[in-house]
C-alpha cells in the first residue's frame, strides 16, 4: 500500500506517518501544500491520500477538487483543524472518503484508514 501524506506542517505529516506504520502502510510520500498533492497524485499511484485543509498556495479542498476533477478515484481522508459541520459536508460532497478532526489519536487514524481500505481491517 501506498500513501500521500500532505500538509503544511512537517510535524503532522510525521505524526501521520507514524501511524501509519502501525498499520502496516509503510510506503509513504509527503508533500507541502495541495498543488504538490496535485501533482503527485497526478505522477504517481496512491492507494489512499491524507489531506490537510488549510495550507499554502492550494487548499486541500481545492486539491481534492482538482482531483475529483481530473477523474482521480484516490480514497481521501481530509485530516483537518475544520471541525464545523459545514465544512464535513462540503469536503464530503466534494468527494472526501473521510474526515479526522485534529488533534486525533493514532488509534483514530488506523480507523478512518480502515474504514477506507477495507484490506487494511485486520491490521
Amino acid at each position: 500500500m501506498k500513501a500521500l501524506v500532505v500538509d503544511d506542517s512537517m510535524t503532522i505529516r510525521k505524526i501521520v506517518i507514524k501511524a501509519l506504520n502501525t498499520i502496516g502502510i509503510t510506503d509513504v510520500a509527503e508533500a507541502g501544500d495541495g498543488e504538490e498533492c496535485v501533482r503527485s497524485v497526478s505522477t504517481a499511484e496512491y492507494d489512499i491520500v491524507l489531506l490537510d485543509w488549510n495550507m499554502p498556495k492550494m487548499t486541500g479542498i481545492d486539491a481534492l477538487k482538482t482531483l475529483r476533477e481530473a477523474g482521480k478515484k484516490v480514497p481521501v481522508i481530509m485530516v483537518t483543524t475544520e471541525a464545523e459541520k459545514s465544512r464535513v459536508i462540503e469536503a464530503i460532497k466534494t468527494g472526501a472518503n473521510e474526515y479526522l478532526i485534529k488533534p486525533f489519536s493514532p488509534e483514530q487514524l488506523a480507523a478512518k484508514v480502515k474504514n477506507v481500505l477495507p484490506a487494511l481491517a485486520g491490521a
